[in-house]
């Protein structure tokens, strides 16, 4: 047995026979005798209610690149994604970006919640946002002639090992890109297999409704992401612009935010919701925190078994945000979030 290959020396060979052995008629060749050797497929479709993760739950992870993330999602048991930008852009041959993102993460939620700031972590923001500013300057420069091909083989490379791509997430749909970033953006994301981009809610009517407008041309969703700014009203005016505007739902935030019943919200808007993020977090009496699941306020049991009772659709998606204890790491941390599901659902 020493001298099996290991999974993840089969998803480096599977990913190098993707990039290379598209030819044609795009046809795969080798990828799926490989693929079949990693044994049975994730599957996280629970009693009707798909289960899935946002990869910006692997952000701690030492390796972004799309084979190493696909190797966490099927590490946490995993069939079905919203793919962040970076591991699929990387794939394609974007530019590098120099900004440490681990590190500048936990201070960007910092700011967006109005948390204090500490000097020093002001100092490491502002360069961070000039380093962002100029890097996607290239980003840019480089999307207008991106490698449309490689998107095709992350959807192949993924799908071979049992993970659907739902959900697409570039740095493409704000109000600072150009019409033919958003452009790019959407085939990408028609391209890796996605149904819906995911963004947040840019606060602007009249962005909301070129991208509504465009994605109807694409046959996509815009599915608008909140945080403690959810009120049962938030997505009321993008939803009227256009049948392609969507809501990508956080139930965690929706709670801390004090607003009244999500299981009322989902009902109501349960057929404009494209996908709904799941995490644990108190509400703001005791404290807004962001807890390990089964230790907060929010309603995750009743929301899953909603799904399940009236068949929804759209996707449960495992955010992970509540600090990870030591020892321990995202895919471990994952993993528990999915067995909650499961639990939740047995």
């Amino acid at each position: 047995m020493k001298n099996q290959p290991t999974r993840r020396q089969f998803l480096g060979a599977s990913a190098a026979l993707v990039s290379g052995a598209v030819m044609g008629s795009h046809k795969l060749f080798g990828v799926p005798a490989l693929i079949r050797s990693l044994g049975d497929k994730p599957n996280s479709l629970i009693d009707g209610v798909q289960i899935g993760a946002i990869t910006y739950s692997f952000r701690d992870m030492p390796d972004q690149s799309a084979e190493a993330t696909l190797q966490y999602v099927l590490d946490s048991g995993i069939s079905a994604v919203e793919l962040m930008g970076g591991p699929a852009e990387s794939f394609a041959g974007a530019p590098k970006n120099t900004v440490d993102m681990k590190t500048i993460f936990p201070l960007m939620r910092k700011r967006r919640e109005k948390q204090e700031l500490t000097e020093d972590e002001k100092k490491q923001l502002a360069d961070a946002d000039a380093q962002t500013k100029a890097y996607r300057e290239e980003v840019a420069k480089w999307r207008l002639s991106a490698p449309m091909a490689k998107f095709e083989q992350v959807r192949k490379m993924f799908n071979q090992a049992g993970v659907k791509i739902y959900g697409f997430k570039p740095d493409a749909f704000g109000i600072q890109n150009s019409d033919a970033e958003i452009d790019y953006g959407m085939r990408a994301a028609k391209l890796v297999g996605a149904n819906q981009v995911t963004l947040e809610h840019p606060s602007n009517d009249a962005h909301t409704l070129k991208l509504g407008k465009m994605a109807e041309k694409h046959g996509i969703k815009v599915a608008y992401h909140g945080h403690e700014q959810q009120t049962p009203k938030f997505w009321d005016t993008a939803l009227s612009q256009s049948p392609a505007n969507a809501i990508n739902f956080d139930l965690g935030h929706y709670v801390a935010a004090g607003n009244p019943d999500p299981l009322v919200f989902i009902k109501q808007k349960h057929d404009r919701i494209a996908s709904m993020h799941i995490k644990d977090r108190q509400t703001a009496d005791h404290g807004k925190g962001n807890l390990p699941w089964g230790q907060g306020d929010t309603p995750l049991l009743q929301v899953l078994k909603l799904m399940r009772e009236q068949k929804y659709t759209f996707p449960a998606t495992v955010e992970l945000e509540y600090q990870i204890p030591a020892g321990s790491n995202a895919v471990a941390e994952v993993k528990k979030c999915v067995a909650f599901c499961r639990n939740a659902l047995s």
